[in-house]
């Protein structure tokens, strides 16, 4: 292989090292998008989760707020024990809204293998062409 390679011209290694460069390319693509979308799969499973865990809390967290509000109202007037009861629910919500953001914000979607074979990739080029 190395006496067929030193046998030919340069226009041919160049073109060579072209279609090399090419297949690499399509390669990394191929890459990034699959690493990208088992990634947006794992986060959007994961949100289904939430999201249904959501739905089925909320309805028990109502009939618990509801007795909240009528317990309270065996004390104070109806629309004191709604008021109370309610900022105290904001409240709450709240936070859970501002822990789920910021448990979403530390997801890192960046495809990184692929960024580590690019990098890579570029490192072997840089060698082909310093070889030739």
């Amino acid at each position: 292989m190395q006496a067929r390679r030193e046998e030919r011209s340069i226009g041919e290694l160049f073109s060579e090292l072209t279609q090399e460069i090419s297949d690499l390319f399509h390669q990394e693509v191929t890459l990034a998008k699959t690493e990208v979308t088992q990634k947006a799969k794992s986060v959007g499973k994961d949100v289904g989760f939430m999201a249904a865990g959501g739905v089925v809390a909320l309805v028990g967290f109502m009939a618990i707020v509801a007795a909240a509000i009528a317990a309270l109202a065996s004390v104070l007037p109806l629309w004191l024990s709604a008021l109370i009861v309610g900022v105290i629910v904001a409240i709450v919500g709240y936070v859970f809204v501002q822990r789920g953001m910021s448990a979403l914000k530390t997801t890192n979607l960046a495809p990184e293998q692929t960024i580590d074979t690019l990098k890579e990739d570029a490192e072997w080029m840089h060698e082909q062409t310093q070889a030739q």
